[in-house]
């Protein structure tokens, strides 16, 4: 699962080898299925995430917006969840990489002793994290249940408020600062980049940015290492492109698009890292993989990375509209591509599909009943997956900004209905203007004709609009989707 990754910002869907290069996650391209609407389910990172491992909109749940850098944990133990689906199954289960689903109990992280829960609590026999995003504090790993590193006589301390008058920070210190901030990334200094948050101590655990992706295939290529005898399940959580983006030095300067581009293309060496691993351990014939993103793309995240200034004709969502924040297909719409040699005939797919049917779907692959009262809104869409035959994808699908409440697309068929419940929406990517624009609360598109969104139907289709609103509704009164 790649972070903040457009539609268009990979070379299998139309970005240009003349801005970046993506040979790896181009050959999964060309030898499995690439589809052409495969979603996450919201356009942010937490609220997609918690639907993933739990087949349940966000939406369903109050606290699933972006979780804060002293968040509980989101996920209870005790419901099922894609990793105890897989348990069952007799897999070993982990999560290597960005995690941002909050850690401990309802006070939030004890960061110096155990943070219970967290995913090994949810079904996960292994996790080695970032445990929020790297925009805000603390920068640690997290490995299974303790801060890796962390020396006991230099205790680590996160916090909404400025620790003492002389706490440097963004403000304070910004002609120290190696990449400057554009909006409220302006607390704590580290590493020469000011995050979201405060933060002292535990200076032995803290790690650097420019080696965050080569951790991350480190732990991953050791963990399947150590179980390749076994069936194994492993969420490979990408920090890439999120903000801050602080490549490896290596990777500086391998695409014209500045630091956006160079991160991508460190995204695309860790999807060929790990390739390269299962094909020397020989596992690549019995191993299904999964490649999408947790959200659409966003310009300037919070930080002056070049990434409005460098972008020229790099089109990051592709042919739509909207991005990260957004209900408009540019938000949740992403490259989607599923991989398996041997099992999966090279080809693109036109069937919807959406990171939150992966709970459903891999029970069905692994011969694991799926609970009736679980995975509420996660469906069976094997077949489409594998490109089987004749197989359908979804018919419909909810689309979400942030959380609880906020804003919703509705797609079934062709048709797409958007709910704009804050009568704003986020409909600019590659600027920093017009951010938010006034919208109506019900607006209805035909995607087969207008796949930007731009011309309300809801006039000429009433019979359609009702329909769509009432369809809606209904989804989020039930409390579930799945039949």
């Amino acid at each position: 699962m790649a972070d903040d990754l457009g539609y268009g910002d990979v070379g299998c869907y139309g970005a240009k080898p003349k801005n970046l290069k993506t040979p790896h996650i181009d050959k999964l391209a060309a030898n499995g299925l690439r589809f052409t609407s495969g979603y996450c389910s919201a356009s942010t990172c937490t609220p997609t995430r918690f639907s993933f491992l739990t087949g349940k909109y966000a939406f369903r749940q109050s606290n699933t917006g972006i979780a804060p850098p002293n968040g509980p944990a989101i996920i209870q133990p005790g419901i099922e969840t894609l990793p105890t689906l897989m348990k069952k199954a007799g897999y070993a289960t982990a999560v290597i990489g960005k995690w941002h689903l909050g850690l401990g109990g309802p006070s939030g992280p004890d960061w110096n002793g155990e943070l219970k829960p967290g995913p090994r609590d949810i079904g996960f026999d292994y996790c080695y994290l970032l445990p929020t995003t790297n925009d805000r504090v603390p920068q640690v790993y997290v490995e299974n249940w303790r801060v890796k590193n962390l020396d006991p006589n230099d205790p680590l301390w996160v916090g909404r408020k400025k620790p003492s008058p002389d706490h440097p920070t963004g403000i304070t210190h910004r002609s120290t600062l190696k990449m400057d901030w554009s909006h409220g990334h302006n607390s704590t200094i580290h590493n020469g980049i000011s995050r979201i948050g405060f933060y002292t101590g535990g200076h032995a655990a803290r790690f650097r940015d420019e080696d965050l992706a080569d951790e991350w295939v480190n732990q991953s290529n050791k963990w399947i290492e150590s179980n390749k005898d076994n069936p194994f399940f492993l969420f490979f959580s990408s920090h890439d492109l999120h903000v801050p983006r602080i490549p490896h030095e290596r990777f500086r300067g391998t695409s014209t698009l500045s630091y956006r581009g160079d991160v991508i293309v460190q995204l695309d060496w860790c999807v060929g890292e790990l390739v390269k691993t299962l094909d020397r351990l020989k596992l690549s014939d019995n191993t299904l993989i999964v490649f999408c993103s947790d959200n659409g793309p966003v310009g300037d995240d919070g930080y002056k990375d070049e990434a409005l200034e460098k972008m020229a004709d790099h089109s990051p969502n592709g042919p739509f509209s909207g991005g990260k924040y957004s209900v408009l297909e540019g938000g949740t719409r992403t490259p989607f591509i599923t991989y398996w040699p041997g099992k999966i005939k090279p080809g693109v797919s036109d069937e919807i599909v959406c990171t939150i049917d992966m709970a459903a779907s891999f029970a069905a692959l692994t011969g694991t009943k799926l609970p009736n009262d679980a995975c509420p809104d996660s469906f069976n869409v094997l077949g489409a997956l594998l490109g089987k035959k004749g197989a359908k994808g979804r018919d419909h699908l909810v689309q979400q900004d942030n959380g609880r409440g906020g804003n919703y697309g509705y797609r079934v068929g062709n048709w797409k209905l958007q709910r704009h419940d804050s009568k704003r929406k986020r409909n600019v990517v590659v600027t920093n203007k017009l951010a938010n624009t006034p919208a109506p609360r019900f607006a209805l598109f035909d995607l087969s004709k207008d796949v930007k969104e731009k011309v309300d139907v809801s006039k000429k289709h009433p019979k359609v609009f009702n329909r769509m609103k009432a369809g809606l509704q209904k989804i989020i009164d039930n409390g579930r989707s799945r039949p």
